[in-house]
């Protein structure tokens, strides 16, 4: 029951393929001029010339504040980009209602503390799916393919530590406000806001929408060794919406999956926990089972919670 409400033509069924192309070119173009506004301020914010901005571009995070100023970008360009863009599609071409109060209105303690539970779950479960994904090997025939895509993975492997690598209280800070409130506020605004209602209109099927919206939300993060995953905690997200009717939940999912993610690693670098968050070649089938079993019951129950409220609240109306 997902809240989208628009009679603009472009959001038409027919007019489907201009509708998406639309949204693309205004989602790219948004996230460029973000990103080429972050770099423009980045030499007088954090003190680093055009050489360190190519450098850290080109893969040498040996330079003073390249963090912070990676941070900043990916913050500005990023997430705040796909906030912006959504509110330029929404605002201006589509004219579409979301109807916030309606939104807010579903927002119970309870549902809360089960999309905390069901996170924790998904994250569990969410171990077993990085380690099948790892193995994964194409044919002999498609081994260049196979090794540009390690290749890419390993950069942007490379890229991840070096960010998640802080070394102070504020850089941790800096790092769940933009991986973890601004990724997670932004995307499920454009993904699960935007994209997801207009693809099960489209496919009219609310199911296949949920998945093909989590297999582009996937995908637009180009970690192929990462895809399984990503995938699924998409769908989770895209069910949490679907079933309560507010975009609150799977932000709420989103933020707690990044942010957790992030104090896992913080305290692994720190010594504070003796787990290696790097490391894909092992995997905890009993946490796996615990999270999925978690993940299924708090499901259930979220989904029988939100229809019986759902139901008052219509006939409230």
């Amino acid at each position: 029951m997902e809240i989208y409400e628009t009679r603009a033509k472009i959001a038409s069924r027919e007019n489907w393929l201009l509708s998406l192309v639309v949204i693309t070119l205004v989602a790219f173009g948004t996230l460029v001029l973000l990103q080429g506004i972050a770099l423009a301020l980045m030499p007088s914010l954090f003190q680093v010339s055009i050489e360190d901005i190519m450098g850290l571009v080109s893969g040498n995070y040996d330079i003073p504040n390249g963090r912070m100023a990676l941070l900043f970008t990916q913050g500005l360009g990023s997430g705040l980009g796909f906030w912006v863009a959504t509110w330029i599609i929404i605002r201006f071409l589509e004219k579409a209602d979301l109807h916030w109060a309606k939104q807010i209105a579903r927002i119970t303690g309870k549902n809360l503390a089960l999309v905390t539970a069901m996170t924790v779950g998904g994250m569990l479960f969410n171990g077993l799916l990085v380690y099948w994904n790892s193995q994964l090997v194409l044919p002999d025939s498609l081994s260049d393919v196979e090794q540009w895509m390690r290749d890419t993975e390993i950069q942007l492997m490379e890229l991840t530590q070096f960010l998640t690598d802080f070394q102070s209280i504020p850089e941790l800070l800096t790092g769940i406000l933009v991986i973890g409130v601004f990724a997670g506020v932004g995307e499920e605004l454009f993904f699960r806001g935007l994209i997801q209602p207009k693809v099960q209109g489209y496919l009219r099927s609310p199911h296949l929408g949920i998945w093909v919206t989590a297999l582009i939300f996937s995908a637009i993060h180009v970690q192929f060794y990462g895809f399984l995953p990503r995938m699924f905690l998409g769908a989770l997200f895209g069910y949490l919406y679907h079933y309560s009717g507010s975009l609150f939940y799977p932000i709420l999912g989103h933020i707690l999956n990044n942010t957790l993610t992030l104090l896992l690693v913080y305290g692994s670098n720190e010594g504070l926990i003796d787990m290696d968050f790097q490391s894909t070649d092992t995997v905890s089938y009993p946490g796996a089972l615990v999270g999925i079993l978690v993940l299924i019951l708090g499901f259930l129950y979220f989904k029988k919670v939100n229809r019986v409220m759902n139901e008052k609240l219509d006939q409230s109306v």
